[in-house]
């Protein structure tokens, strides 16, 4: 009876084991292939399941697993062959792991792959031609990898797909043929930071969905720049630095009116925007306009049109009337300067015995005079509606003082809260040339931008009015304020929405400003925090004025990408009065003229580091100096563990620090001693976007 009943035990309880399925199987050969997984995250990936559908990172519909997502686990290991036994399978998301070697081709048999996102890994190797079997795929991530051969052709069949970004790896050779006529859906492109070669296909301007940045930079791409790539919506910015591309810039459509930033790094270009001019043997471009004009005229070396020169009686009348007119220029000036100092009239102000603003105000009528005088606030801003009179009324209280000028907060009587700073005294000779400058400054909005509403000048006054922001300085919210006895420290989150704005308002300055701005003295004092953190580049304009307006200072340095040759003599009473020790300034500065968008790079690179340690830009080991940048780099050098670095601030916060270490990465590539290796505003922001995603 005994056998019977054994029998009967066995069959009885045989429906309840249900051993796992074959995709479970196919996971677990995936958690056998992982060395290390310290955050335990396939800790109930068992094979007594049934089916995997409830493990982490897995997601199923109908029973069958549609997505595998583990990103950011710190899982060592590779990817097994059998990840393709997952019919299917829709989603893969295994970035920022540490995981390594060559892509298993049978991982591509799952057809119906849309996603395939691995960025931020060790992989390596050529891409298997089986990319070509995922008809279905829209975004493929393998960006910060060490991927290498050429991309295959078959990825011409990936013709859904929507995303395609495999910058810092090092992809070789050319680029498939017809990729811009097969991947119409693009939206993203980034072939960035690899070693791809050869001629840019001419077809890419078929991408009429391409958005954002389509970003060729940092590669071997030769030959000339395809007219057909101003085709591409005009929102598109091209960014062509650092290859080997030569001839003139064709001057059509997303191409036209591009700031130099997008070609730099190619000796061989030439035309506008770039300084350099094509010559004459140089092909002809025919988007570019003709130098042949019969309209068109040129000037001689000697400054004469044509081969005539002047006859001395024309000579002597040039000389006599330029005397005159000196003469005449003269007295008006003294007659304005008589006039000026007679009408003086200060104002007293509830912030004490301060002479803010110190407006000068004329009786005339007249909005300007003959001698360039301006009598009355000049707004930039339709939407301004205070005049000189309510800031004459307005209370206003001493907010700093600086080597150009001095800055009250005005609270007008009905009205918004202003920051007005004060130039200072000077002549009234170059009144059009500031009013140029101002005005386009004024034109610059951007929601990380501290934006100009206003302006007035006079003889002895020269005001700019902006908005007031309440929160203070970067500086006095990293360090604290002067004298306070105690402060709270930023979350890392509110760091990361600093550091972000900052980048975005950096980025709008180089790219998309009037005149593709260089700040030049970025630093966390004039980067100024609204109500909920959010920074506000302030003084981008500010020595260009200053200087203008006759107020020379040691702090002043040029702000503007070049020089002309009327501004030559600014440039170089710039150079001379730039500061001393400025730890913010790229090494470069202080031995060229010709100020760069990758000053500003490294000022901000300064910046975020100085977010992630919490340390001044000057720090004292063992009785000596060591600028910021250097510390970091011996911390690192001397593998410090990351709390040695570290604010003590963020030290609860440790387990951001996969977010922290990408953070440390970028701002140690903005901080370069050679300026080309330094990375864009636009890289830095695209790569920031990856800071507190989750």
């Amino acid at each position: 009876m005994a056998y019977p009943l054994l029998l009967f035990l066995f069959t009885s309880f045989l429906p309840l084991c249900h051993p796992l399925n074959s995709e479970g199987q196919a996971l677990l050969s995936f958690k056998q292939s992982i060395s290390q997984d310290p955050q335990n995250s396939l800790s109930n990936w068992n094979s007594s399941d049934s089916d995997p559908c409830n493990w982490n990172g897995i997601s199923c519909k109908e029973n069958s697993v549609i997505s595998v997502s583990l990103p950011k686990k710190k899982l060592v290991g590779f990817i097994p062959s059998s990840i393709g036994a997952l019919p299917s399978l829709r989603h893969i998301n295994l970035r920022n792991n540490k995981l390594f070697g060559l892509l298993p081709p049978r991982l591509f048999t799952s057809l119906g792959l849309q996603s395939l996102v691995l960025y931020g890994n060790s992989f390596y190797g050529s891409l298997p031609l089986q990319l070509g079997n995922l008809s279905y795929l829209q975004i493929l991530d393998l960006s910060y990898n060490s991927f290498n051969g050429s991309l295959p052709n078959s990825i011409l069949s990936c013709n859904r797909i929507k995303t395609l970004v495999l910058s810092h790896n090092n992809f070789t050779s050319i680029l498939p043929i017809g990729i811009g006529t097969a991947l119409v859906e693009l939206e993203k492109l980034d072939l960035s930071y690899n070693e791809f070669s050869g001629p840019i296909p001419s077809d890419i301007g078929n991408l009429s969905s391409l958005q954002g940045t389509a970003d060729f930079s940092h590669n071997h791409f030769s030959g000339s720049i395809p007219p057909t790539l101003g085709n591409l919506p005009e929102k598109v910015y091209i960014d062509l630095t650092y290859n080997n591309l030569t001839g003139p810039i064709p001057q059509t459509g997303a191409l036209e009116n591009r700031g130099p930033t997008a070609f730099i790094g190619n000796p061989g270009l030439c035309g506008p925007p770039l300084k350099n001019p094509c010559s004459a043997e140089t092909p002809s471009n025919p988007f570019l306009p003709s130098n042949n004009s019969s309209s068109s005229s040129f000037t001689n070396k000697k400054g004469t049109k044509g081969n005539k020169g002047l006859s001395r009686v024309a000579v002597v009348a040039i000389i006599i009337s330029d005397i005159v007119g000196i003469s005449l220029i003269a007295l008006v000036f003294f007659y304005c300067y008589w006039k000026a100092t007679s009408n003086r009239n200060k104002v007293k102000t509830e912030g004490g015995n301060v002479n803010c603003p110190c407006f000068s105000r004329k009786d005339e009528s007249e909005s300007l005079s003959e001698n360039g005088e301006q009598y009355e606030l000049v707004t930039l801003d339709r939407n301004v509606k205070f005049n000189l009179d309510d800031l004459l009324k307005a209370s206003a209280f001493v907010l700093g003082k600086s080597g150009i000028g001095i800055v009250y907060k005005v609270i007008l009587e009905c009205g918004p809260t202003l920051a007005v700073r004060r130039l200072g005294e000077g002549g009234l000779q170059r009144f059009k040339e500031f009013q140029t400058e101002v005005e386009a400054i004024g034109k610059v909005r951007h929601a990380n931008i501290a934006t100009l509403r206003a302006y007035y000048w006079s003889y002895d006054e020269k005001l700019l009015v902006y908005d007031f922001i309440p929160n203070g300085s970067l500086s006095s919210a990293i360090h604290g304020k002067p004298g306070a006895v105690s402060y709270t420290p930023l979350s890392w989150d509110t760091r990361v929405i600093i550091m972000k704005g900052i980048a975005r308002g950096l980025q709008f300055l180089h790219e998309f400003s009037p005149k593709k701005y260089v700040h030049g003295d970025l630093r966390p004092n004039n980067i100024l925090l609204g109500p909920n953190f959010e920074p506000y580049i302030s003084d981008f304009g500010l020595a260009r004025l200053a200087t203008i307006a006759g107020n020379i200072s040691p702090y002043l340095q040029l702000d503007r990408a070049g020089t002309d040759n009327k501004s030559q003599s600014d440039a170089s009473i710039s150079l001379l009065m730039t500061t001393k020790g400025n730890l913010y300034q790229a090494p470069e500065a202080l031995k060229t003229l010709k100020p760069s968008q990758k000053w500003d790079v490294y000022s901000y690179g300064v910046i975020l580091l100085e977010l992630i340690t919490g340390r001044a830009p000057v720090i004292l080991l063992d009785n000596l100096q060591m600028d910021l940048v250097k510390w970091v780099e011996f911390c690192i050098e001397e593998k410090k563990p990351l709390l040695d670095v570290l604010d003590p601030g963020l030290v609860r916060e440790i387990e951001r620090e996969d977010e922290i270490i990408l953070v440390l990465k970028i701002a140690l590539s903005c901080v370069q001693v050679n300026p080309e290796k330094r990375l864009s505003m636009r890289t830095v922001v695209d790569t920031l976007e990856r800071v507190g995603e989750n």
